[in-house]
């Protein structure tokens, strides 16, 4: 095609006020060759299709200016959320209106707590009586029943002699549950151990109230807080969310056995033990 058919093309869209269909008609080109030559020049007004949703667009856009929210425009409107919110997206809540969506959401949340509130009760009903019946079940611990849990209690949460370093066989054991703390003294103890001979140390973030934690610990084990080591102070990153915190925040204890190579060694025995009864028992 040479520069005046071009241009011929150009001057049937824009005098002649032609459609792409005509102008094909008329030069015989292809509908991508018009298309490609009339790049940039806009189509004759009576071309253009009206869009349906044009007047819904408008209409959204009466509806946001008067205060509605953009799920009330769509139940109005019988359009989707995500439609509603393109077509007024531009259009932002005032403050007032904000306020109020807010409120919405605190009633909302109020109605829903309410509605779940006998359920929940119910729910936490059968759970204490559910926990009262089993911990009467187990009653006191026989000494075999201390030394078994006890061993294995350890071996998932204390510390363990690793493959780059089998020599390290120290009896450590670290946990913010006294109940678990608890029960690993006196697991040690049943193996010959003295809880007044332990080593003690809190480990806590530096913003809680230090002697009141390791008084607190010391009390839970029944020793003196003097025999405890100097706490373990964690600084707090900033951008850290730190959820345990308040008054029953009282860190992490650290439990050592000194000189407990041997103790470490039995402990290890004693999961062997267990072990090997395990795979028998599956035989």
């Amino acid at each position: 095609m040479t520069d005046f058919d071009a241009a011929e093309v150009r001057r049937l869209r824009t005098e002649e006020q032609l459609s792409v269909r005509e102008i094909r008609a008329r030069t015989g080109l292809g509908r991508n060759r018009v298309y490609e030559l009339l790049r940039g020049v806009p189509a004759p007004e009576w071309t253009r299709r009206p869009n349906a949703k044009d007047d819904l667009r408008a209409e959204a856009e009466r509806l946001r200016a008067t205060g509605l929210s953009v799920p009330e425009i769509a139940r109005r409107l019988a359009v989707s959320r995500s439609t509603a919110y393109l077509w007024v997206r531009h259009m932002p809540l005032h403050r007032d209106e904000e306020e109020e969506r807010q409120r919405r959401r605190a009633h909302s949340k109020v109605m829903t707590d309410a509605q779940w509130e006998q359920h929940r009760r119910a729910r936490d009903a059968a759970r204490a009586t559910t926990v009262e019946a089993t911990a009467a079940w187990v009653k006191d611990l026989r000494y075999r029943e201390l030394v078994l849990v006890g061993a294995a209690l350890y071996w998932a949460e204390g510390a363990k002699a690793k493959p780059w370093r089998p020599h390290d066989c120290r009896v450590r054991f670290v946990n913010s549950d006294p109940a678990l703390i608890g029960l690993f003294v006196r697991f040690v103890e049943a193996l010959g151990e003295r809880r007044e001979g332990l080593r003690y140390r809190v480990a806590i973030h530096e913003s809680a109230d230090v002697e009141e934690a390791v008084n607190w610990w010391a009390e839970q084990i029944g020793v003196s807080a003097e025999t405890f080591q100097p706490a373990t102070l964690k600084r707090h990153p900033p951008t850290t969310v730190w959820h345990n915190t308040g008054e029953a925040y009282r860190g992490c204890l650290s439990v050592e056995v000194p000189r407990s190579r041997r103790l470490y060694w039995k402990i290890e025995g004693i999961m062997k033990g267990m072990s090997d009864g395990v795979a028998d028992a599956g035989r």
